[in-house]
């Protein structure tokens, strides 16, 4: 197989963004009276976009008025509060520009909403990616294909020439849902565990293994 581009996931696969997404949330559950959460809790709600994670964090029972209150009050503290302790993993800056240097074209898809994914790629990964693609109108959140097909469009290749890597049960399941191959990142928000009762075939437990599998 000929590789002409790579798609990522952003949280828990380029970025660690973990800690600020669960102050974010904890700050909007706290100014409400609700139970906080720990970091474990919010890594394993992460993942399916910011409607799931809070109809994850808030208690069993809550109505749909409150969490729509809660949603909205989180995406407007996480809209500018995102990238206080995100950073990339270790790896990742040194894989992505020795891809982009062997002519590999290079895409971010994402659950996030498309502006934060916007702002977080261009502020991290300034002049990589030739596409990064969120969550907005028209477009359905992973595991549906849409912001792949979206990116591999943009991008002009097809699915036989793409590669998908992501941590997560929900990357697993875009890819298939994309018709394209999956690499599951060892590094991130899921355990190889939690990723083979997922379905996940293919691993890469250090970023610096991609450039040599394509």
């Amino acid at each position: 197989m000929k590789v002409s581009a790579v798609l990522f996931d952003l949280d828990g696969t380029l970025l660690n963004t973990l800690t600020d997404i669960a102050a974010a949330l904890n700050r909007t559950l706290a100014g409400r009276g609700l139970p906080e959460l720990t970091l474990e809790e919010v890594r394993a709600y992460v993942g399916s976009g910011s409607r799931r994670l809070v109809e994850r964090a808030v208690p069993a029972g809550t109505a749909e008025t409150v969490t729509d209150a809660v949603l909205a009050a989180y995406r407007a503290d996480y809209d500018k509060n995102c990238d206080i302790a995100t950073r990339p993993y270790a790896g990742i800056p040194g894989t992505l520009a020795a891809l982009k240097a062997a002519g590999i074209s290079l895409a971010v898809v994402s659950n996030k909403p498309d502006g934060a994914v916007k702002a977080l790629t261009d502020t991290h990964f300034p002049g990589i990616f030739s596409s990064a693609v969120g969550e907005g109108p028209g477009i359905r959140r992973k595991p549906a294909p849409d912001t792949v097909l979206a990116a591999m469009a943009k991008l002009g290749v097809s699915a036989e020439e793409t590669v998908y890597v992501g941590d997560s049960e929900v990357d697993v399941a875009t890819a298939k849902n994309a018709g394209v191959p999956c690499l599951s990142a060892l590094w991130g928000f899921r355990t190889r565990t939690q990723l083979e009762e997922a379905g996940a075939a293919h691993f890469l437990e250090r970023p610096e293994e991609l450039p040599e599998l394509i």
